[in-house]
């Protein structure tokens, strides 16, 4: 894509290769900000909202907020890696985080996720990601990927396996982990 098809606020915020290799690291973050038109941060906040109704009072804010960020970075670094010279931007990353996370959460609480909303939705989403030419597929994935890791820690069924504060430090080190990713791609 063409940079002059994007606004000068957007595209302070968006991600790709280039400028990673610029310095300007605060974009796989910034990057989930940053939607291609009404219907993109339509779709993105509605889901992230409905999913929030879902975690946020069985994890906390503190944790909903850490799966979100993990997952955001995880879909940056996805459609990083993926597509580097791509102009990326929008929460999907975070949002099928959410998404792959509830599946997880579901499936070790032993419910069928196709027998929720929450499993079609995530299989439509999946499709559309694949049949939509233009939607970042290294974005959806990576963001997916590690939303369902960190579920592992943070939707544990057994609080007794798993401390508290192991619960706060597994995402920001998975985190960490993703960031390093990043910085060793683009250095590569």
């Amino acid at each position: 894509m063409s940079l002059s098809g994007f606004d000068k606020t957007s595209i302070n915020f968006v991600i790709s290769r280039q400028f990673l290799e610029q310095g300007e690291w605060y974009r796989l973050l910034s990057c989930g900000f940053v939607h291609f038109g009404v219907f993109h941060v339509a779709m993105n906040m509605l889901l992230a909202y409905q999913l929030g109704q879902l975690f946020e009072h069985k994890i906390g804010s503190l944790r909903f907020a850490l799966l979100y960020l993990t997952a955001l970075l995880g879909g940056s670094v996805g459609a990083l890696i993926m597509s580097p010279d791509a102009i990326t931007g929008g929460a999907s990353g975070a949002v099928f985080g959410l998404m792959a996370a509830a599946v997880v959460g579901l499936r070790r609480d032993r419910i069928n996720p196709m027998q929720t909303g929450i499993g079609m939705t995530f299989v439509l989403n999946i499709v559309i990601t694949l049949v939509i030419p233009g939607i970042s597929i290294g974005g959806h994935f990576g963001g997916a990927i590690a939303g369902a890791i960190c579920s592992l820690f943070l939707l544990n069924p057994s609080k007794r396996t798993i401390s508290k504060l192991f619960e706060v430090f597994a995402p920001i080190a998975i985190s960490i982990a993703l960031v390093y990713l990043a910085v060793s791609f683009v250095n590569a």
